[in-house]
């Protein structure tokens, strides 16, 4: 089979006699007319809609960045004329970076598609205003375009989230659109045993509805997308019930109970999800409960930009060893080094080996076996755990979450 990598793939040949299993989502054809599924969500909300808010000025679509799947070109011209068929004209795009890196021009055109006309701004974590604060403590501070605009509507798209749950909703607005400080604070609840993939319950979703609500989320529109990025379902409407109804698709499509394994093959899904490890790792977070303890987890990930974060990249140079940054992170928040005191964290119970463009000395950096090919990280695995270890390969580890059974 072919696992996906950077923006092309690479061949995976199971050769010998052992038992292997592959995790495959519930995969759904993209609806026969995305256009239309996504009118339908408009025309029929789940809470809220547009025209509720007609007599509005002015309205912010706060839209995702380049490293996420979200049908942003899709979205933007039903969105606009309906948005202008309620007398709105003022309409911004922002981009919600979070502390991501800015995009480029062609970046940024590729995600408006055939509305590059619209108005558009990056968000800037140097420029928010505070509006509030959550019950948890989060101070709300938010991109100042945004806290002037009349009207708030989310777009993006739901998939598993390895702290928030899920993807999409809330997260428009955090860490969507908020500070640095108002991410760290949110973000640093992820050590809560709650705050994993698939938890609707955990504190840092909560929290980042919470801020949600004081920053006057109007209203969201969101897409399930397939492993192919076709829109399967759209939701709009209210802010949590919409995205309630869109996590339970995920949950049809994508959750998968498995009985564990000696060695897990997990692919990060090819571009935009390996663009680094930053983003990468999150298909290690969606397979490690199929891992037998002390398995070799091999993660297939480009990484094209290296690590993806500075903080990172820092916390794992300054480490001295897997325990040292498990130690620092239970002392410490600092957002990117959660990053590499989760791997870290794995590390200790599991075998990690990563198949990526990054060389040795960085793979090592940062807790994991480097592996030149798909073949050797297969041959490293098997001379651990043995020639006829059960194997888990999860093709698209960027989007399934595997279970215990």
């Amino acid at each position: 089979m072919n696992l996906g990598y950077g923006a092309g793939s690479i061949s995976l040949a199971m050769v010998g006699d052992f038992e292997f299993e592959v995790v495959l989502p519930k995969e759904m054809a993209g609806a026969p007319d995305e256009e239309a599924e996504i009118e339908r969500a408009l025309d029929e909300p789940i809470g809220p809609s547009l025209q509720d808010f007609e007599g509005c000025k002015s309205a912010v679509v706060m839209a995702s960045d380049i490293t996420r799947p979200a049908p942003t070109s899709r979205f933007l011209p039903p969105l606009v004329r309906r948005l202008e068929g309620i007398g709105i004209s003022d309409i911004l795009i922002v981009f919600g970076l979070g502390t991501h890196r800015r995009m480029t021009a062609e970046e940024v055109a590729r995600l408006l598609g055939p509305s590059t006309t619209l108005p558009t701004i990056q968000h800037d974590v140097d420029r928010c205003v505070g509006i509030g604060e959550t019950s948890r403590g989060t101070p709300v501070e938010i991109l100042e375009e945004v806290a002037g605009s009349d009207l708030l509507i989310g777009a993006g798209n739901i998939e598993y989230h390895y702290y928030a749950g899920y993807s999409g909703g809330a997260k428009a607005v955090l860490p969507g659109i908020s500070s640095e400080r108002s991410i760290n604070k949110n973000h640093a609840m992820m050590v809560d045993p709650r705050s994993k993939s698939g938890r609707l319950d955990g504190p840092v979703r909560l929290d980042m509805e919470e801020a949600a609500e004081i920053a006057g989320l109007d209203l969201i529109l969101n897409a399930v997308m397939n492993s192919r990025k076709e829109v399967v379902r759209a939701v709009a409407g209210d802010f949590v019930e919409a995205h309630r109804r869109g996590a339970t698709a995920v949950d049809e499509m994508y959750r998968r109970v498995v009985s564990p394994a000696e060695i897990v093959v997990a692919c990060a899904g090819g571009r935009p999800k390996d663009i680094n490890l930053f983003q990468a790792q999150k298909a290690m977070e969606n397979a490690r409960d199929a891992v037998l303890p002390g398995g070799s987890l091999i993660l297939v990930a480009e990484c094209a930009e290296g690590f993806g974060h500075p903080v990172f990249e820092r916390w794992a140079r300054e480490a001295r060893c897997a325990e040292d940054c498990v130690e620092r992170f239970g002392r410490e928040y600092e957002f990117g080094g959660h990053k590499a005191a989760l791997i870290a964290r794995d590390s200790l119970d599991k075998d990690l080996i990563l198949v990526s463009s990054l060389g040795p000395a960085l793979a090592e950096m940062v807790f994991f076996r480097h592996a030149r090919s798909l073949a050797e990280a297969l041959a490293m695995a098997r001379e651990r755990q043995g020639k006829d270890a059960r194997t888990i390969v999860m093709p698209h580890g960027d989007l399934t979450l595997a279970t215990g059974g």
